[in-house]
């Protein structure tokens, strides 16, 4: 039985990365990300984990989305292993990416306190750019319903 799902990313997928919509969305929230980090003065909160953690989830968040309820969907043969894989690559992005960047930095380091706030907004926003297709196909099914 083939797949009904690739399990890594794809052509698409990264072409999707370049839809205007997802772009604007993700400046948006970058800027809203670097304002807190310069102006709320949070020790383990500043302008350089904020790039790289900001950029990744960007990157790897709606793929570990898509796989995590493509998998529970249509169990494909070892699908449980690529939930796992999801998960396991949204720890990194959340927690290992955090860890290295303060460590190497020497920073303060809030270990959990990020964790709960960082591993929610992950899948958030990979469900909110989780949509494939543009912004007026989006309007367009949202009014079908």
């Amino acid at each position: 039985m083939t797949e009904p799902y690739s399990f890594l990313p794809d052509r698409a997928y990264a072409n999707e990365l370049l839809r205007p919509w997802k772009l604007v969305t993700f400046c948006i929230s970058m800027s809203w990300l670097l304002y807190g980090a310069i102006f709320f003065n949070i020790g383990d909160w500043d302008i350089g984990v904020t790039l790289i953690m900001g950029s990744l989830t960007y990157l790897m968040s709606p793929w570990s989305v898509h796989i995590i309820l493509s998998a529970a969907r249509f169990r494909p043969r070892f699908w449980f292993l690529h939930i796992i894989a999801a998960v396991l690559a949204s720890l990194f992005v959340v927690d290992s990416v955090y860890m290295m960047y303060h460590t190497l930095m020497d920073n303060l380091i809030l270990r959990e306190a990020n964790f709960h706030a960082s591993f929610p907004l992950y899948f958030l926003a990979g469900a909110f750019w989780l949509y494939r297709g543009s912004l007026k196909e989006l309007w367009a099914n949202i009014r079908r319903l």
